[in-house]
């Protein structure tokens, strides 16, 4: 409980205050922090008597002399849970460094206090990043969910209870034109700025069995238990206050994935990986965007699932005539409000910020170009999955940011 590491800089910060040399053992009285580092490891006597009462002691040069390493001055317990786990001791004659022995006392039992609860707290960060990373790379060919289910219980989590996986992507903005090393220089790096991030995002996700961790620097993952009634609505605009907030907190670039909700060991790791991807395709079709659902982005999954020879065939032999337009993403971007707003002209000009007679216009120019009607569904859905093709591009793999699976598209 009390490392010679945090004892040496308690002591030897405390002595330089004080003016007295002050030193603290173990419960078995070695000397493990000194301001006088001779002293270290060596065995002070007075020390046993003082843990086995509890009680202070003072002594005397002619009482130090009989004692095995023990100087004039005065010597205290240092109690954490009620037992006594070593000994503070300040050098001096007893009349001199009384007033400091009950404020040593209790600064150094703070300091203690403090290193245990960062310990518990650095050692739950651990087992939870541990325990997001099994499950996020899950195979129940490798290891059982039962045996999942029982290490999140020993932590306190319960995964049979209905949750759904977010993951929140942090990065350091680009710098512009204008002050661009400014920039730079301001921009925390992401490692310095984790535990701000993990408070932060455990302000807005702070029921108790919501499972937060940083999966990789910039990355941090949550399984958030969904209470009854919980809505699509109010998870996004929990995570876009989320992203807000590191915005203006900490000047950095934010946006999160959303999963499907589940209740099994398996179905936490789709849900996850779903986060991963709504992450990699909601940045390649939804600009702007800072919370993507995987529930919106499921046509997108299941292009990207195919070769990438297949995707290329449908855009060539679906959009050639139309590519070859200067307008071309803006009628790309017609084709797939019409589709994505119900085939309902009002929407689509809404979804676009242009006036209606422009998406008439639009539509007009596609099916004397293409030769086919936009009201026919069959065609338009080809166009609009062609469109979304070729808004997703070549791309490369998404990683499940683990440091373990990695999910790559085909």
């Amino acid at each position: 409980m009390l490392s010679p590491s945090l004892a040496q800089e308690i002591a030897g910060d405390t002595s330089a205050v004080i003016g007295f040399n002050v030193l603290i053992t173990d419960a078995e009285g070695m000397v493990i922090g000194s301001g006088d580092s001779s002293r270290v490891g060596t065995f002070h006597e007075a020390s046993v008597q003082v843990v086995r009462t509890q009680e202070a002691a003072t002594h005397d040069a002619s009482q130090a002399q009989l004692l095995r390493g023990v100087r004039p001055g005065m010597t205290l317990p240092l109690i954490a849970g009620g037992q006594a786990v070593g000994t503070v001791g300040i050098t001096g004659t007893p009349a001199q460094v009384r007033r400091f022995g009950l404020l040593v006392k209790r600064q150094t039992e703070i300091l203690l206090r403090e290193s245990v609860m960062l310990r518990s707290r650095l050692l739950a960060e651990r087992a939870g990043e541990k325990l997001l990373a099994d499950i996020a790379a899950y195979d129940p060919e490798v290891v059982e969910g039962d045996f999942l289910v029982f290490r999140a219980a020993e932590l306190g989590f319960d995964l049979r209870l209905r949750r759904v996986a977010v993951v929140f992507e942090v990065t350091v903005p680009a710098p512009t034109a204008h002050g661009q090393g400014a920039h730079r220089q301001a921009a925390p790096a992401l490692a310095l700025v984790r535990s701000e991030l993990l408070r932060t995002v455990g302000e807005v996700f702070a029921d108790p069995q919501d499972i937060i961790a940083a999966t990789a620097p910039g990355w941090i993952g949550v399984l958030h238990r969904l209470p009854a009634g919980c809505s699509t609505e109010s998870l996004a605009a929990g995570c876009r206050r989320v992203t807000d907030v590191i915005a203006a907190q900490d000047g950095l670039a934010a946006r999160a994935g959303i999963g499907e909700p589940a209740g099994s060991v398996g179905g936490l790791h789709d849900s996850y990986q779903d986060a991963c991807e709504a992450l990699r395709l909601g940045t390649r079709v939804a600009d702007g965007t800072a919370v993507h659902l995987i529930t919106d982005l499921r046509v997108h999954q299941m292009l990207t699932a195919v070769s990438q020879s297949a995707r290329n065939r449908l855009v060539d032999l679906t959009t050639a005539d139309l590519r070859a337009q200067p307008d071309w993403p803006a009628l790309r971007d017609t084709i797939t409000a019409w589709c994505e707003n119900g085939f309902n002209l009002v929407r689509a000009s809404e979804a676009l910020h242009v006036h209606r007679n422009t998406v008439v216009y639009r539509m007009h120019k596609i099916e004397q170009i293409t030769g086919r009607p936009l009201r026919e569904h069959r065609t338009t859905m080809a166009l609009y999955l062609a469109c979304l093709a070729d808004r997703l591009g070549g791309g490369d793999g998404v990683s499940s940011r683990t440091g373990g699976k990695e999910r790559a598209k085909p």
